[in-house]
C-alpha cells in the first residue's frame, strides 16, 4: 500500500472514531436528561462502566444504521414516499432498540417513544459531524466526489472520461414562479443568489405561455418539443370517452407518447439526460420521480429509486422528517393567522393539504436536490428537474403572499446549494433556471359570486343546481334566464312545427364541466364531435348569453357554423379569425391573446365551450374556477409570462426586440444551447433520431444517489 493510501485510510478511521466518540457523548447526554433512557444496571454503575455502555451502544447503532437501514428503504421502496417519509421516525427508532438489545447484561433500555427521540437525535449530531470533518478536509471531500463521480460513470457503462468534457446543460425548472415574482424576490432580498446571477453572471428572459398555462402543456413542450392537442390542465376526449388529467400518471404516459409520434424525437433529454422530479421523461435514460413513468413497476424503471438513494441515509431521513413535521406545524400555524386577521380571499386550508404542502416544500424539493448534485457528479450532459414547492403554496396562501415569499428564500438556498455541488462536478455546467408559468392572484369565482362554474352552466341549461347556488342571486338569474329562454324556444318551434329541444335531466345528456385555473371547458358528451354554436342554442337557449354576460367571465369560445368559430364576451361578438389583440372581447388580455386562442381552436378535443375568467389590468386579479386564490390555467395576468434565466456564455435567446412564444419555442432555444455545449452530439432539429415510445427509453438509476 503506497504512503498516500495508508493516509487516506488513516484520515478515514481517524474520521470514524471522531463520529463514533461524538455519538457516545450524545448518547450520554440523553441518557442523562431522559428518564425513560438509561445505560446502566439497575444498581449503578460507575462512570468509566457507563461510558463503555454507550460507547458500546453508540457503535451498534451506528454498524446497523449503515448496513440494515439501506435494505430497509430498498424493501419499502413500493411504499407511497409520504408514508415512507412518516415512517422515518419509527424506523430510526427501532434500529436503537435494536442497538440497546446487544449490549451486554442489559444495561441499555429505553420506551419506544424515547428510542424515536433518541435515534433522531443521534443520527442528526453524527451526520452533522461527519459532514463537519469532510468540510475542513478540503482534499478529502474533493477525492470522494471524484471516486463518487468515476463509480457513477462506470455503472453507466461510460468508463473512464477520456479528457476534458464539453460543459453540461442544468436545468432548474421554478414551477409557478412567474417573471415579476423573480425580479421582486431579488431586489427585496429574498433570493440572493438569483440576485447575484442577475447583476452579472446571467441574462433574464421573458416569455409567453400558450393559453393552457399551466405543467402539463409548458412542460411536455419544453421536455418533447409539442403541446399540441393539449387545452387545459384537464379535458374531456369524445372519441374516446376519458377525461384527460395531466398529472394523472396514464394521462402523462399517453401524452408523452403524442408528443414522440408527432415529432419523431424522443425529447431534450435523449442523450446522456436525467430528468427529475417531472412530468415526463424528455427521453431521459435516468429518471426519478417522473410521472409518466411511475406507473411502471419492472427492474427496466426505477422512477422512484430518487427516494431510496436520498432515504438510503438515515441522516437525510431523519433531517427530512424534522422538516416535514415542522413544516407541518408552520402550515398549521399560517393558517389560524389568516384566519384569525380575516385576510381576503382565503381559501380552505385543511384536510390533507398540510401534509401535501410538507411534500412538496420538503421532501420532493431535498430528494429532487440530491438527484440533481448526484447527476452533476456522474458528469450527465443534461438535466432537467422540477421544484414545485412555490407553486403549491401559492395556490392556497397567494402568489405575493409571506407564505409563499418563504417559500422563495427556502428555494434560493436549494440553488446555492446546487451550485457549489457544480463545482466539484468531473465538467463544468451551465446553470439554467427557468420556470413553466407564472400565476394570477383573486377570488374564487365561487367566493365572488356564490356559486361554481358547474353551477351556472347548469342554471343555464335549466337543470338542478346546489342549494347554495339557487340562493345566491347569479343562480337565480340564471335559472329564471334559462327558464324564459326555453319558454321561447318552445314556443317557437311549436309554431314553426318542430320538435322540442332535448334539455334533458339525465347523467347522459348534462354536460361536463371542468376547472383548470381560471379556464373552463364545457362538453356535451352525448353529441358526438364539436357542438357548434347553434347546436347548442337549439338545445339550451339560454346557456351562452347567461355565461358570455356574466361579470366574472371574460370571453367564450364556440364554433359557429356561419363565421368558423366566434369569441363571445362583454355584450360582443367577434369571429375568432379576424380578432386582434386588444379588441373585442380579448382587449385587456395582452399581447399574443388572439394568436394563442386561435392555436387553442385549431385542436382535435378543444371543447364546446372554452370559458376564461374576467381579467383586470389594474390590479392583475382574475377568478379560478377552482379553490385557488393564486391560479394558472388560462389568460390574464402573471400567469402567463414565466422567465427564463440563462448564462451569459450561452447565446441570446432571442433576437433584440424579438419575444419568445410558446413553451416549444423555448424546446427549440434549449436545443439549441446543448447543441452549442455539445456540438454535433445533440442535433439542432426537432427532427432528431428517438425512441418510438416512453416506455422503450424511460429508465431510472439504480444505484441512487450517494449522501456528500
Amino acid at each position: 500500500m503506497t504512503e498516500g493510501r495508508w493516509r487516506r485510510a488513516s484520515g478515514a478511521l481517524l474520521r470514524v472514531a471522531v463520529v463514533w466518540a461524538v455519538s457516545t457523548l450524545t448518547m450520554l447526554a440523553l441518557a442523562a436528561a431522559l428518564p425513560d433512557f438509561r445505560l446502566q444496571s439497575p444498581g449503578g454503575d460507575s462512570v468509566t462502566r457507563t461510558a463503555l455502555t454507550a460507547a458500546w451502544g453508540a457503535g451498534a447503532f451506528g454498524l446497523l444504521t449503515a448496513l440494515v437501514w439501506p435494505l430497509v428503504v430498498r424493501a419499502l421502496l413500493l411504499v407511497p414516499a409520504l408514508v415512507l417519509g412518516l415512517l422515518v421516525f419509527f424506523l430510526n427508532g427501532s434500529l436503537l432498540l435494536i442497538a440497546l438489545r446487544l449490549i451486554p447484561d442489559g444495561r441499555g433500555d429505553a420506551a419506544p417513544e424515547t428510542a424515536v427521540v433518541v435515534a433522531a437525535v443521534m443520527s442528526a449530531v453524527a451526520s452533522a459531524t461527519s459532514t463537519a470533518l469532510a468540510v475542513r478536509d478540503d482534499n478529502a471531500y474533493r477525492r470522494r466526489l471524484s471516486r463518487l463521480a468515476t463509480r457513477r460513470r462506470r455503472r453507466s457503462g461510460q468508463g473512464e472520461a477520456p479528457g476534458p468534457c464539453p460543459p453540461g446543460l442544468l436545468f432548474l425548472q421554478l414551477d409557478g414562479v412567474g417573471h415579476e415574482v423573480l425580479l421582486r424576490a431579488a431586489k427585496d432580498g429574498l433570493m440572493p443568489t438569483v440576485a447575484d446571477w442577475l447583476a452579472g453572471t446571467h441574462r433574464l428572459t421573458p416569455w409567453r405561455t400558450d393559453w393552457s398555462s399551466q405543467t402539463g402543456a409548458s412542460q411536455l413542450g419544453i421536455l418533447h418539443g409539442s403541446n399540441h392537442d393539449i387545452p387545459a390542465f384537464r379535458w374531456y376526449e369524445k372519441d374516446r370517452g376519458r377525461l384527460m388529467v395531466s398529472n394523472r400518471p396514464a394521462s402523462a404516459v399517453e401524452l408523452q407518447r403524442r408528443a414522440i409520434a408527432r415529432t419523431g424525437d424522443g425529447g431534450l433529454l435523449t442523450h446522456d439526460g436525467a430528468s427529475r422530479g417531472n412530468l415526463f421523461s424528455g427521453g431521459a435514460d435516468q429518471v426519478a420521480l417522473v410521472l409518466s413513468v411511475s406507473t411502471r413497476r419492472d427492474r427496466a424503471n426505477r422512477s422512484r429509486a430518487g427516494y431510496f438513494a436520498y432515504f438510503s441515509d438515515p441522516a437525510n431521513a431523519v433531517r427530512t422528517a424534522l422538516s416535514f413535521t415542522a413544516e407541518v406545524a408552520r402550515e398549521l400555524r399560517q393558517s389560524v393567522r389568516a384566519r384569525l386577521r380575516g385576510d381576503r380571499p382565503r381559501v380552505s386550508r385543511g384536510g390533507l393539504y398540510p401534509f401535501i404542502r410538507a411534500f412538496a416544500t420538503v421532501v420532493s424539493r431535498d430528494v429532487v436536490v440530491a438527484a440533481v448534485i448526484g447527476d452533476m457528479l456522474a458528469g450527465r450532459t443534461a438535466v432537467y428537474a422540477d421544484l414545485v414547492a412555490y407553486d403549491e403554496v401559492a395556490h392556497h396562501s397567494g402568489p405575493h403572499s409571506g407564505d409563499a415569499a418563504r417559500v422563495l428564500t427556502s428555494l434560493d438556498r436549494s440553488l446555492a446549494l446546487i451550485a457549489k455541488a457544480s463545482e466539484h462536478a468531473p465538467r463544468d455546467y451551465r446553470i439554467v433556471l427557468l420556470s413553466d408559468h407564472g400565476q394570477s392572484p383573486g377570488e374564487t369565482f365561487q367566493g365572488a359570486y356564490g356559486l361554481s362554474l358547474k353551477d351556472l352552466v347548469r342554471a343555464g341549461c335549466g337543470l338542478p343546481v346546489s342549494r347554495r347556488a339557487e340562493r345566491s342571486r347569479c343562480g337565480a338569474e340564471a335559472r329564471d334566464a334559462a327558464g324564459d329562454a326555453l319558454r321561447r324556444a318552445l314556443h317557437r318551434r311549436l309554431e314553426e312545427g318542430e320538435p322540442p329541444p332535448e334539455t334533458g335531466r339525465g347523467t347522459a345528456f348534462d354536460p361536463i364541466v371542468l376547472a383548470s385555473g381560471n379556464l373552463g371547458l364545457i362538453s356535451f358528451p352525448d353529441v358526438p364531435g364539436r357542438l357548434s354554436r347553434e347546436e347548442i342554442e337549439a338545445r339550451h337557449p339560454a346557456l351562452l348569453g347567461t355565461l358570455a354576460n356574466h361579470p366574472g367571465i371574460g370571453f367564450l369560445l364556440v364554433r359557429s357554423e356561419r363565421y368558423g368559430s366566434v369569441v363571445l364576451g362583454g355584450g360582443t361578438e367577434t369571429p375568432l379569425a379576424e380578432l386582434a389583440d386588444g379588441q373585442g372581447p380579448l382587449a385587456g388580455f395582452g399581447e399574443g391573446a388572439a394568436d394563442a386562442v386561435r392555436r387553442t381552436d385549431s385542436f382535435p378535443h378543444v371543447a364546446d365551450i372554452m370559458v376564461n375568467s374576467m381579467y383586470d389590468p389594474e390590479t392583475g386579479r382574475v377568478h379560478a374556477f377552482e379553490e385557488q386564490i393564486g391560479s394558472h390555467g388560462g389568460l390574464g395576468g402573471e400567469q402567463s409570462r414565466p422567465f427564463l434565466l440563462s448564462p451569459a456564455e450561452l447565446s441570446a435567446p432571442v433576437a433584440p426586440g424579438a419575444e419568445l412564444v410558446g413553451a416549444e419555442a423555448v424546446h427549440r432555444v434549449l436545443r439549441h444551447w446543448l447543441h452549442e455545449c455539445t456540438g454535433p452530439q445533440i442535433p439542432v432539429g426537432d427532427s432528431a433520431p428517438g425512441p418510438a415510445a416512453p416506455q422503450d427509453q424511460a429508465q431510472a438509476q439504480d444505484d441512487g444517489v450517494e449522501a456528500i
